[in-house]
């Protein structure tokens, strides 16, 4: 007995540990700045009306200011990660309530959105894939295909992505790539530790999820809410194919383009990864023959993919939501339990909670006018302006928006008044469509500007800091590609520019 208490002595000698008395000075900095931005712009007094190209006036209500406030305060929190980031989200619901800015009612009402939900139920596809052995099994077989280069890995990885979004929602994709490779990086000898291969392998999916979704109506919602305005103030209407003719170049410029810049922003620390090929078809070969738990919940999967995809094309599945589609899957898994409530535990819900927030402070900004009133006055700026200047313009302001706010909203907000003032600088209106629809498509800058970007941080091996500055230079290259194509490649392929 004494033994055993001398031993519990020693146990807790070892394991106890006084809590750390240093001052995070940097975590406090941020967390003061975030919240002096919120009161210093909300106490400050009307600010000057928003004025159309029509000379309609647009009035920033208190609430609408307060909600300009709430953005950027929200903003410095994420990308500083100064609490969690989910955490945060709920500040959002929590300043609307008690601000007044939305009643309690909305704000949090928005936290159970619809895509909220999508996104949920894309995660539970993932985290099945990854249980029944499918996700080993398919990220095995791609390494015994791409080999050992590190190089060719990433390419690998990114192209799969990219192809998956042209018939799958990008964050379906993103869900499903993600365990795939995790299981891949779990191969290249670092264990969970961050490194630059890592870093690369995750932001570069979440980059080329949003490249790849551009092509096609069925990687995201924008595209068909984007052609919805456009047939309502131009008068004419945009097929499928039509806009998977001009989107599939630019798209895929991006992806290969992202490829290089992961080459290069998190160049791998080895080459290659010696005898990779030969493990993988070894672990391949152990695994067996495909299972009947596999084969049902590939079947499920792709029973919720086919729907998903016919809904463009076959009118009686449009009324049927995205997000309910996607959950039958959840309800098939644990029905025959296939999950159970242990993996319900295991949701990351910091990553869903992070969503929640975005569409919260997004529908804000949409509801009290604040959106538009911005929009308005970046967008009247240009009204002189040359036509190339000018869709450089809304394509700046859409790239920029769509990182803190729904890319259906700053398509909604920005489209519309980038089509009334483009007949007076006589530039034709599918270039502003299409330019807006590339950039809408990729918020590389924080990770709430998109569900991969958030998904992707899921792995950590990055910080949102980081994840910011990767996304300078990535939309830097992005710009310089939507200017290449309203300029050289859209014109060569029969894309009118301009109107006399």
């Amino acid at each position: 007995m004494g033994n055993d208490k001398n031993t519990i002595a020693n146990h807790n000698e070892v394991t106890y540990s006084p809590p750390s008395s240093s001052f995070d000075w940097k975590r406090t900095f941020f967390i003061l700045l975030g919240l002096s931005f919120f009161f210093t712009l909300n106490g400050m007094g009307q600010l000057p009306d928003a004025v159309d190209p029509k000379g309609a006036h647009f009035v920033l209500t208190p609430q609408g200011k307060a909600a300009l406030a709430l953005f950027l305060l929200a903003s410095t929190w994420w990308i500083f990660e100064v609490i969690p980031i989910g955490v945060t989200s709920l500040a959002i619901g929590v300043f609307q309530a008690l601000f007044l800015i939305m009643p309690a009612s909305v704000a949090f009402k928005d936290f159970m959105d619809p895509s909220v939900l999508f996104i949920f139920g894309s995660i539970v596809i993932g985290m099945v894939f990854t249980k029944v052995g499918l996700t080993k099994r398919l990220a095995y077989k791609m390494l015994t295909i791409v080999g050992e280069k590190t190089s060719m890995i990433y390419l690998g990885c990114l192209v799969v992505t990219a192809v998956l979004t042209h018939i799958m929602a990008h964050t379906a994709v993103a869900a499903t790539m993600f365990p795939l490779l995790m299981a891949i990086y779990s191969l290249y000898g670092e264990g969970d530790k961050p490194t630059k291969f890592g870093k690369g392998l995750f932001i570069g999916m979440a980059f080329v999820a949003g490249a790849g979704s551009i092509i096609t109506l069925l990687g995201a919602a924008r595209g068909a809410v984007a052609i919805g305005f456009y047939k309502d103030i131009v008068g004419s209407s945009i097929s499928f194919f039509e806009l998977t003719k001009y989107m599939f170049p630019v798209g895929w410029l991006m992806v290969f383009l992202i490829w290089g810049m992961m080459m290069i922003l998190f160049k791998p620390e080895k080459k290659t990864i010696p005898g990779l090929r030969e493990k993988a078809g070894k672990l391949y070969k152990e695994m067996g023959p495909v299972t009947g738990k596999e084969l049902f919940v590939a079947a499920v999967v792709l029973g919720v993919i086919v729907v998903l995809s016919l809904q463009s094309f076959m009118p009686a599945l449009k009324a049927l939501n995205k997000s309910a589609i996607v959950l039958v899957s959840t309800l098939i898994f644990f029905i025959f339990k296939v999950l159970t409530i242990k993996e319900l535990e295991e949701i990351p819900w910091n990553i869903i909670l992070l969503f929640a927030g975005a569409m919260s402070i997004g529908f804000c900004l949409w509801e009290t006018g604040a959106a538009k009133w911005l929009a308005i006055n970046w967008l009247v700026m240009f009204r002189e302006s040359n036509w190339f200047v000018f869709v450089l313009g809304i394509s700046f302001f859409v790239m920029v928006m769509t990182n803190f706010i729904m890319n259906v909203a700053a398509i909604a907000i920005s489209l519309p008044v980038a089509l009334v003032i483009a007949p007076y600088l006589g530039v034709a209106p599918e270039v502003i469509l299409y330019a807006s629809l590339v950039t809408a498509g990729m918020p590389f800058l924080l990770l709430v500007g998109a569900a991969p970007n958030a998904i992707a941080y899921e792995s950590k091996q990055f910080t949102p800091g980081q994840f910011f500055v990767a996304g300078i230079p990535a939309s830097i290259v992005l710009m310089a590609v939507v200017a290449l194509a309203a300029a050289v490649i859209w014109p060569l392929m029969g894309m009118p520019i301009t109107v006399k």
